[in-house]
């Protein structure tokens, strides 16, 4: 099992940001959407938010990687229709190349009972 957490940025408009979590409630969801991602590997995954920065943890398996994900993804037409929607509510992180939008963050801190020693 690998973890791996991302950021994302809304855009800073109530309405949108309700929208927005009205399509990621388990009732609105696209199955298309959900299978997508258990078939990548992706074994759970939530996603937080704060004002308008979002936050994804991502537990996977050992078959999934970021680049067999995005090719699946391009050849997917619902996932490509999904990724349009998403964007109306979201926009890149200031720092990021253009037309990337999750990014990776990095763990710069963890505390467990064998350690509380800043991870680098």
């Amino acid at each position: 099992m690998k973890r791996y957490c991302l950021a994302l940025d809304l855009k800073d408009d109530p309405a949108l940001i309700a929208e927005y979590e009205y399509w990621h409630r388990r009732e609105n969801g696209w199955p298309a959407i959900r299978e997508s991602i258990l078939k990548s590997g992706i074994v759970q995954m939530e996603i937080y938010r704060t004002g308008n920065r979002l936050f994804m943890i991502m537990e996977t398996d050992n078959t999934f990687s970021f680049e067999h994900k995005a090719v699946a993804d391009a050849n997917n037409i619902k996932v490509q229709e999904w990724e349009k929607l998403m964007w109306k509510f979201q926009q890149p992180l200031s720092w990021v190349k253009e037309g990337e939008k999750w990014v990776l963050m990095d763990m710069i801190f963890q505390l467990s009972p064998e350690t509380s020693e800043k991870v680098f």
